[in-house]
């Protein structure tokens, strides 16, 4: 009998699977479930108009992709061998449940209530929640404070929260749980209740030495947050190397797979992608280029990096631990000029690829969804300087593809400066595998070999290679990534000519991202308008 394993990545529009023969690392069967409900961003399916900076999904969507990707699976590979499933999912996507599970927004008084659907990552509506835990962490000098790189974000699970509390009272007061939706994931297919350290980790303030912030912290951001940990949120924290569960009767009736089957605990999407690019030793780096920008490194030992994102000590490998950084938006952006001009990507490529480094005369900050690394202002917005009359839409592509080269630029130095030495860099993501211009640009802002990894399911392959792990076919996610290492399909080198250049047009990029980062909150008073 042959050995396969299943991985699904939950993304922001689409959830994706991938089947691998753990013999060869070949994936022998894929599929994608595109979410009907998409990203709610500005009504709800009863027509409640959503405020700004709201970003909501539904979880039915989670639910009916699992089963439909399973099924499509099934009809390759007979469910009797495949021995193991492993998800990733975008990190922080909070979900409000019962003392059930179920999640509040399939209950009809709840249904016109947009905190009782999932927060997706890019949901920026608690920035005052964040501002005020930030302003109370430092004023009472937080050790935990240190490991998220000095800010707590609005992307993450406690302001989440406290947005949920403040604004829909209702809601908090019904929620059983607060679940990052992997770790709900998890509860539906096994029936147990974990909690990823991945995700606890970077997008929950938790760490391995400290834990969660202590209770008096949680009490004097809100009273009703006291007790907070142990309630509404789960207090016990897994590790990343132990299985999830195994497949209950209802996780086997759900994805028609065969009940007992291991499940891996799961970790966020872009992580999940380390490991099918066989980045997991210290030293390493990856970039994701998605939707969103992540900048992934692995070092022995936690470092103090301001500016990060976060860090996990063991949250993607055991006795690793990986830094994130990132950009929120990076593919949304090109999306928008798309939507607004009514081009097509290939369009506007062909035509940016035609131009020289700054023949566009164009200068963009890359801010379209706020600062999620360095800065760390989600109020910050995007910018582009130097349009006239002449103007054209693939010029005003190419430097908003430019603008995050420059965005990602600043991260790499930030991490250089404080210790973490970044070399060679390998990317995963869609944008990677079809925009050959965009790579080019990349290596020649960066001014760095970039390698492009052939796997165009990068998350999903790593879930699978978890997987494996959680069933027993490997040892360890290290002998699992290195078994099923898929080589370059393109490496990018600096164009020296590009290099110089560039160099001069990142001089004047940092000074605007000083500038309008750092001495002049006009972006934040145009918000507050």
């Amino acid at each position: 009998m042959k050995q396969y394993t299943l991985g699904i990545d939950f993304g922001t529009l689409s959830a994706r699977a991938v089947a691998l023969d753990v013999a060869t690392g070949q994936e022998v069967a894929s599929g994608e479930f595109v979410y009907p409900h998409g990203v709610m961003d500005r009504q709800l399916p009863d027509g409640t108009v959503l405020p700004a900076m709201f970003a909501l999904q539904h979880p039915r969507d989670y639910l009916d992709g699992l089963q439909a990707l399973c099924t499509q699976i099934l009809t390759k590979i007979p469910k009797e061998e495949i021995l193991g499933i492993g998800i990733d999912f975008t990190t922080s996507t909070v979900l409000p449940v019962d003392e059930k599970g179920r999640p509040l927004c399939f209950f009809a008084e709840f249904a016109g209530q947009p905190h009782a659907y999932a927060k997706l990552w890019k949901h920026h509506g608690p920035v005052k929640q964040a501002e005020k835990m930030n302003r109370l962490a430092k004023e009472q000098k937080s050790p935990w404070l240190e490991g998220c790189g000095g800010t707590v974000s609005s992307e993450w699970l406690f302001p989440k929260i406290l947005e949920t509390l403040e604004e829909a009272p209702a809601v908090f007061e019904r929620t059983d749980r607060f679940y990052e939706a992997a770790d709900w994931l998890i509860l539906m297919l096994t029936g147990r209740e974990t909690h990823n350290p991945c995700m606890a980790a970077l997008k929950g303030c938790w760490s391995e030495k400290l834990g969660y912030p202590e209770d008096t912290y949680f009490t004097s951001v809100h009273p009703k947050l006291q007790g907070i940990v142990g309630t509404k949120v789960c207090a016990k924290v897994d590790r990343v190397d132990t299985p999830a569960g195994y497949l209950s009767r209802e996780g086997a009736a759900l994805t028609g797979l065969a009940e007992g089957t291991a499940v891996a605990m799961p970790v966020g999407d872009a992580h999940a992608a380390m490991s099918a690019l066989n980045i997991t030793k210290p030293g390493q780096a990856m970039v994701v280029i998605g939707t969103s920008g992540v900048m992934l490194a692995n070092t022995e030992a936690p470092k103090s990096v301001p500016g990060i994102c976060a860090l996990t000590h063991g949250g993607v490998f055991p006795n690793v631990c990986t830094m994130e950084a990132g950009q929120a938006a990076l593919g949304d952006s090109f999306d928008w000029l798309v939507k607004t001009f009514r081009l097509s990507h290939k369009e506007l490529t062909e035509k940016a690829s035609l131009l020289r480094p700054g023949e566009n005369h164009l200068l963009a900050l890359d801010w379209w969804s706020g600062n999620r690394s360095v800065l760390k202002n989600d109020g910050l917005s995007g910018m582009i300087l130097g349009l006239n009359l002449q103007t054209r839409p693939e010029e005003i592509y190419r430097a908003l593809i430019e603008s995050t080269a420059y965005g990602l630029r600043v991260i790499v130095e930030n991490y250089e400066k404080n210790g973490v030495a970044i070399g060679d860099i390998c990317a995963a993501g869609g944008i990677a595998l079809k925009n050959p211009m965009l790579m080019q640009i990349y290596a020649d802002v960066l001014g760095r070999t970039i390698a492009v990894s052939g796997c165009t399911q990068a998350g999903a392959r790593g879930s699978a290679l978890y997987g494996a792990v959680a069933a027993g076919l490997f040892p360890n996610i290290f002998r699992a990534a290195e078994h099923c290492a898929l080589p370059a399909v393109a490496v990018y080198t600096p164009i020296e000519a590009h290099v110089e250049v560039y160099h001069k047009l990142f001089a004047e990029y940092r000074r605007l991202h000083d500038y309008f980062g750092k001495e002049n909150p006009v972006m934040d008073h145009l918000n507050e308008l």
